[in-house]
């Protein structure tokens, strides 16, 4: 099967230390009876377990909290080797809700995500530098108000595992989390007033594709 429309591969420039002992291995594994090489394969993100949510501070007084409700995506992962080669997600900017209806339009307007001009906000991977067994460092661009900047999220591997019902395929669990500063992208209102700085927290559920 192939991946869902509009993802698109990126080819890596540089590969970690430990991405390059899993090639090696792979390489050594070539010839021996019985050995089974590493083999990359597209995971579609599960849109039914997909989250993205921001936290910003209210002036000091609370952080308020939101989320983007449409977003979909998909990677190429090598999961032997924990080497990733590709990973598109793309978020609709006027799918933001902070449970206040006043506060979600002003927030899609031109002061903030300006939707309309700019109806998506894309993240595409450029390389993932495995920490431990349970995560690592994921690189990207991050496309927002046209422009794009590069990104570094703090990557989590929750659970590998066939599905327990359902569908039943092979399905990697994961959290990432980061926090960047708006006035990177040209997002300037009312700095001074509210802060500068965005935590963003995902959650995903991805299904390894036939």
């Amino acid at each position: 099967m192939q991946a869902a429309p509009g993802i698109t591969s990126l080819r890596l420039t540089s590969l970690s230390r430990g991405v390059r002992t899993g090639l090696a291995a792979a390489i050594l594994a070539v010839g021996v009876p019985g050995s089974v090489q590493a083999e990359p394969h597209t995971y579609r993100i599960d849109p039914d377990h997909f989250a993205i949510a921001f936290s910003v501070s209210h002036i000091g007084y609370a952080n308020t909290i939101g989320m983007f409700l449409k977003a979909g995506g998909s990677f190429v992962y090598d999961e032997d080797a924990r080497a990733l080669s590709s990973g598109r997600v793309v978020v609709e900017a006027d799918s933001v809700f902070s449970n206040h209806d006043g506060r979600d339009t002003h927030v899609r307007d031109s002061d903030f995500l300006d939707a309309k001009a700019h109806p998506q906000i894309v993240f595409e991977a450029t390389a993932y530098e495995p920490v431990s067994d349970k995560g690592g460092k994921l690189s990207g661009r991050l496309t927002l108000l046209g422009q794009t900047h590069p990104v570094v999220l703090d990557l989590s591997l929750n659970k590998a595992a066939s599905y327990p019902f359902g569908h039943r395929k092979h399905t990697l669990g994961l959290s990432a989390s980061t926090t960047i500063k708006r006035s990177q992208w040209g997002m300037e209102k009312m700095l001074g007033i509210l802060p500068d700085e965005v935590r963003l927290v995902i959650q995903v559920e991805a299904v390894k594709q036939p």
